[in-house]
């Protein structure tokens, strides 16, 4: 079944909450199973070691991902080589099945701006703090490929925060009226830092809103990375591709849960219940493809702790190396986001330069 024929009011789930097939399996060969569930691994010890370096005051704020791994997951491996990917904030997992190291997104939350700094054969957008900005990135992307006569798909993330955003609605109105290839991936993760999702919009869905841009709109099992890479291949097949009278964006609502803070800077109990967040880790993403895969025969107990134990020295490699690295000096906070600063930029590095040079950093620390 496409896209073009689901309802946006129906989830589309392949396996439960026990890691049992309860729907249209996607053709994945056991090499490239294996590879998500290592990932998914990877990414939320990745995911807990970050957190600990915040806390120790050796890495800035931090946003965690644990809970969406398979949305993550699931999604960047339904791309193919010449596909774009737009992050937000949070889409360390994702980064890295697409190429980006480790050791840059650390730097990117150690402050550093080469942290930014993206290889060339690596299709990965800078990352968006700005809330929905990417989307008009993502679809200006897609459109200006298109042009080009080029086949490829530009996926851009968002959280369920992003849909009451103006960029949103002028990023998929865009994409639908111009038929940019685009797949427009809603990470509804519950909570908008903390607002709910109900206090987002009255639709049913947030699938649906697909709808009033002329194209289709899928919910998915955000939880269940087999969905998740099911309905995401087939949007980006789409996209590329398109079936006679039918348009090439698509938008995905991935219905899942973020088990910590919205930042290192949230506390998340402020506004949310600890049997909710039991509720949701039933759904654990990560238990959930293992049981799966151990029912196959593809794991066992020796194969999963060969995988916990490299995951846990590779992260530990990314960790040092991006601590080898000097840290930036405060000035640089002045030098990327202009060719030239204009005239209030400049009157406020030079303060900033005058204090530091007569007072050193202690002009900066407060008593």
């Amino acid at each position: 079944m496409s896209t073009l024929e689901r309802d946006p009011l129906e989830q589309v789930q392949v396996l439960d909450e026990d890691g049992n097939v309860v729907g249209e399996e996607p053709d994945l060969s056991e090499e490239k199973l294996v590879e998500m569930y290592r990932q998914m691994r990877l990414a939320r010890h990745f995911d807990k070691r970050a957190v600990s370096l915040q806390r120790q005051g050796r890495m800035g704020t931090y946003p965690p991902l644990s809970g969406q791994e398979g949305a993550q997951i699931g999604s960047a491996h339904a791309l193919d080589d010449e596909d774009w990917l737009f992050p937000s904030y949070r889409e360390h997992g994702a980064a890295v099945v697409r190429g980006l190291p480790l050791k840059q997104t650390l730097l990117y939350w150690m402050g550093h701006e080469d942290g930014n700094k993206v290889a060339e054969d690596v299709n990965v957008f800078p990352v968006a703090v700005p809330i929905a900005t990417q989307i008009l990135h993502a679809t200006g992307a897609a459109w200006a490929s298109r042009l080009k006569g080029d086949e490829k798909a530009f996926l851009t993330y968002f959280g369920d925060g992003a849909t009451s955003e103006g960029d949103f609605h002028e990023g998929l109105n865009f994409a639908g009226v111009f038929d940019a290839p685009a797949v427009f991936f809603c990470n509804n993760n519950q909570w908008a830092i903390s607002v709910p999702r109900e206090r987002q919009t009255a639709s049913e869905t947030l699938a649906q809103k697909a709808v009033a841009y002329g194209f289709e709109g899928v919910q998915v099992d955000g939880m269940d990375p087999l969905a998740v890479y099911k309905v995401t291949r087939e949007a980006v097949e789409k996209a590329k591709n398109p079936d006679e009278g039918e348009l090439r964006p698509t938008l995905i609502e991935a219905v899942q849960y973020r088990f910590g803070a919205h930042t290192t800077a949230d506390d998340p109990t402020v506004y949310r219940d600890d049997d909710e967040v039991e509720r949701w880790k039933q759904k654990d993403p990560i238990p959930r493809l293992e049981s799966y895969l151990r029912d196959r025969e593809i794991l066992d107990d020796e194969r999963v702790e060969e995988i916990q134990a490299s995951v846990e020295a590779e992260v530990a490699d990314a960790i040092e190396a991006a601590e080898s690295v000097p840290r930036p000096e405060p000035e640089e906070m002045f030098e990327h986001t202009f060719a030239e600063l204009p005239p209030h930029l400049r009157e406020q590095y030079e303060e900033f330069a005058a204090l530091r040079e007569r007072h050193g950093d202690s002009a900066f620390l407060e008593d």
